[in-house]
């Protein structure tokens, strides 16, 4: 079992900005099994952003209108549904659906791969933007491909607070890729694919690197559904691991 201490670095300990209510977020592991050793998808930050310039993440981002409106194909597993109402002020079963949407969504935009299926036909009525993009190409995104692993909430006091729900899918899952979507001027500047050893070399948040941990571990104790879900916040000026 693997230290869940969480080191916060010195940037990440300024706590200046007013207090603000943490947004739902959702974020995206593309895990890659075709190896010796399983890879995770991660994109570079485009240094000039003012949130986490320059680091290496997962494709994410905040819940949008369209994620609780657009169809899908497949559902949630239960343990998945069940642990995304967990520790949640207003519990719906839709908004667990939203937030794993809007991974799919955000991996969309920031990566231009689609995970989803094409054997549905298009879906009529998609949201506007990106969604219709979906319809377009005649792909429903599949929300069972997606798994919950992890949930973190950024400290108080931060410029930016986010409750974010961390999942899984697998490469395989993919249904297409828009190319010319990564580059210079976008908000990933560039996407590596890479063993989770190598990972821990590349410039990430602290949470970034907390949550390949618990996914390594994740993954060496067989991926289970039945397996918890870690949740990280603050308490008291320190993170606790709480289980799902």
């Amino acid at each position: 079992m693997s230290d869940h201490t969480v080191t916060l670095t010195q940037a990440e300990r300024v706590r200046t900005a007013f207090n603000q209510r943490p947004r739902d977020a959702a974020t995206m592991l593309i895990l890659d099994h075709s190896g010796k050793k399983p890879r995770v998808l991660m994109g570079k930050r485009h240094p000039g952003h003012k949130f986490m310039p320059g680091k290496y993440v997962f494709p994410g981002g905040r819940i949008e209108p369209g994620d609780r409106r657009m169809a899908a194909t497949g559902a949630l597993a239960g343990p998945c549904e069940q642990r995304l109402l967990a520790r949640c002020v207003r519990p719906s079963v839709q908004r667990g659906r939203a937030l794993a949407l809007a991974a799919i969504r955000e991996t969309f935009e920031e990566t231009g791969l689609i995970f989803g299926s094409a054997d549905y036909g298009a879906p009529e009525n998609p949201p506007e933007g990106v969604w219709a993009d979906f319809a377009t190409r005649g792909v429903f995104p599949d929300l069972g491909a997606v798994t919950f692993v992890a949930r973190a909430i950024t400290p108080p006091r931060r410029p930016k607070r986010f409750d974010t729900r961390f999942f899984t899918v697998d490469a395989r899952a993919v249904a297409g890729k828009v190319e010319g979507i990564v580059g210079p001027d976008s908000e990933l500047v560039d996407l590596v694919s890479v063993t989770f050893d190598e990972a821990r070399e590349l410039d990430l948040p602290t949470i970034t690197k907390v949550i390949i941990a618990e996914v390594e571990e994740r993954l060496k104790a067989g991926f289970g559904q039945h397996l918890p879900v870690p949740f990280y916040w603050e308490k008291r000026g320190s993170f606790v691991r709480e289980l799902l």
